[in-house]
């Protein structure tokens, strides 16, 4: 079993994945590889569900101009990403991530465009694939839908949940059960008291999407756990330029 304390020390969650400088399409498995070999503790990517109910890796609700909801699998599929890697697929993409022991995979499920079903549904069939192939310690569930997360947690209750919102305390999401709050950086900072109510009450602190220097050196001298951004190289450097300055 993979233990807690294999996955890399450090805040930086690559957005997407690595992309940004290494010329792979967001989201592709080429940008989680990258983040790997960057070493950053956490790549994040979107999941969403197709008209048959399989699970692909994409931010859009559409996929090269077509409703990814609204259209099967085997049609969306037809189109490569930019690098020529096919559409990936979720089980393809825990694959890819299970072949490395030191970046967590911070899976997002995305909202149903559909109705609260849909939604609820994506959002079980996402852990039963986790869950049968052994991934639950690599994965980090975010979600905007709070309804997904708390579906998450009925059926898991061992399962990391952050949310994305901004709208909840760390009071409120405690009370549901959540590990963590990953909210925008301008949510943190109108709301500067959450960052020490959430290290009191020890829940995981993440923000989103972080890519200039001065509010990453901010986000780092309040010790938050994670820090998402398209920037992972920048974020590294000023990472260690903070811990070396002790």
């Amino acid at each position: 079993m993979l233990l807690a304390d294999e996955f890399q020390k450090n805040p930086v969650v690559a957005h997407r994945g690595a992309w940004k400088h290494s010329g792979m399409p967001e989201n592709s498995i080429g940008a989680l590889k990258h983040a790997v070999k960057l070493g950053c503790a956490g790549s994040e990517f979107d999941v969403q569900m197709t008209s048959d109910d399989s699970l692909i890796i994409n931010h859009d609700a559409s996929y090269k101009g077509k409703n990814i909801e609204s259209n099967s699998f085997s049609e969306l599929a037809k189109t490569n990403l930019e690098n020529g890697e096919p559409l990936p697929t979720l089980r393809q993409y825990l694959v890819a991530g299970m072949q490395q022991q030191g970046t967590k995979l911070v899976l997002e499920v995305k909202p149903s465009d559909k109705n609260r079903d849909r939604a609820l549904l994506r959002a079980r069939k996402i852990v039963e694939l986790v869950h049968s192939m052994g991934a639950q310690a690599w994965i980090m569930y975010i979600s905007f839908d709070y309804d997904i997360l708390k579906e998450i947690r009925r059926i898991d209750p061992y399962a990391h949940l952050q949310f994305l919102n901004g709208n909840k305390s760390p009071l409120e999401l405690k009370a549901d059960k959540m590990d963590g709050l990953d909210y925008h950086f301008s949510v943190f900072r109108k709301n500067e008291n959450w960052i020490r109510e959430a290290i009191d009450n020890k829940l995981a602190l993440n923000t989103w999407t972080v890519n200039d220097t001065p509010t990453l050196q901010y986000f780092l001298s309040q010790k938050f756990d994670f820090i998402t951004t398209n920037e992972p190289e920048l974020l590294f450097e000023e990472w260690k330029k903070a811990t070396t300055t002790k």
